[in-house]
């Protein structure tokens, strides 16, 4: 496929969502497309032929291996039904800022908030795509604090708060910024700033940072770098905060989007989760079409190898004494329904019986 097309490949508004997708069958032929758009190919030896089971699954003619299309991705082993998935992936990406998981149990009568919350953590282990190209041109990098202060921690760098976050930002001409990177670094210490601008960023760029002697040897990696001085502007009269504009107005909109959409309620161990939706939702702020951004998510979900609840949690749960009662785990309904033949209609005709 050279590029997907609007209203052939994927949905061009939420009513062209809920026409295609009305079924959960209608949901897995459509899995089954993105994962196998030229038919089946085994995923155990990679023969590209096989035979369609009864039972939903594929057999491959070569090593009999049996699969469904399912497995394997992050849809594997769930118990919820592709129709919600498809909705919830829909909600996820059109929405400008996105969507909680409070949100989005609310919208789809999601009975539990666990379950939401897992979905929308599933979906956003899939959002960096492997061997992604990296930041290029001109690119300023910097670090910020994300989640807040501890009381007793003065300094900027100093160890024990929250998160510290390195960002990087291509910078366009004349104004303008282009993509962005976000990850949480250890510290601000070279081996970490010279780790995080060596993933992110080509080599043969040309990278704008602060004094901060972290960065000193970024020129031996075969980057130019270019240091901007805090104290040589304050010296001058300048505003230091304008030093590096393309980092603070990205690291302040990643803050501002935690708080609106997230409340802040984003855990230390989840952030790089909420991090790269960040980073993916910028990187593609001018996209005209939100049903492209919906088909590139479930392209990369049925590629990701599978998400376990156990493998979201950032600490393990204790065990529960005995005589407390096992809680029942919320199960979303299918959004597979009949029609409902106007049923605003049918209460006035039982209304005007009646009288």
């Amino acid at each position: 496929m050279a590029y997907p097309r609007a209203g052939t490949h994927y949905p061009r508004s939420v009513g062209e969502l809920q026409a295609w997708f009305s079924t959960d069958v209608d949901c897995l032929d459509y899995l089954e497309w993105l994962r196998w758009p030229d038919g089946f190919v085994c995923p155990h030896c990679d023969h590209p032929a096989g035979w369609s089971l009864g039972d939903g699954r594929f057999e491959c003619v070569r090593c009999h291996s049996r699969t469904s299309v399912t497995a394997g991705t992050i849809f594997d082993r769930t118990r919820t039904p592709l129709t919600v998935w498809f909705n919830a992936c829909w909600m996820f990406t059109s929405g400008k800022d996105g969507i909680s998981a409070l949100s989005l149990q609310r919208t789809l009568e999601i009975g539990s908030y666990q379950t939401a919350w897992v979905m929308l953590h599933r979906l956003r282990s899939v959002l960096v795509a492997p061997g992604r190209d990296r930041l290029s041109g001109t690119v300023e990098v910097d670090e910020t604090y994300i989640g807040g202060e501890e009381p007793g921690l003065s300094g900027g760098r100093a160890k024990g708060k929250k998160a510290l976050v390195c960002v990087a930002v291509e910078v366009t001409e004349p104004r303008g910024f282009g993509r962005c990177r976000m990850a949480i670094v250890a510290d601000g210490t070279a081996a970490s700033l010279h780790s995080f601008v060596g993933d992110h960023v080509e080599p043969g760029t040309k990278v704008i940072t602060d004094a901060w002697q972290g960065y000193r040897g970024i020129d031996k990696l075969g980057y130019t770098h270019e240091r901007r001085s805090q104290r040589a502007a304050r010296a001058r009269g300048e505003d230091p905060g304008e030093l590096l504009p393309a980092v603070h107005r990205v690291a302040s909109l990643a803050k501002r989007w935690l708080l609106g959409t997230h409340q802040g309620a984003v855990d230390k161990d989840h952030l790089p989760g909420y991090l790269d939706e960040f980073v993916f939702r910028f990187n593609r702020r001018r996209s005209r079409s939100r049903g492209l951004v919906f088909y590139r998510v479930l392209t990369l979900a049925v590629s990701h190898d599978p998400v376990r609840y156990r493998d979201l949690i950032a600490r393990k749960r204790p065990a529960k004494p005995a005589q407390v009662p096992p809680r029942t785990r919320g199960k979303p309904p299918s959004l597979e329904r009949p029609p409902a033949d106007r049923p605003w209609r049918s209460a006035d005709y039982k209304q005007l019986n009646s009288g």
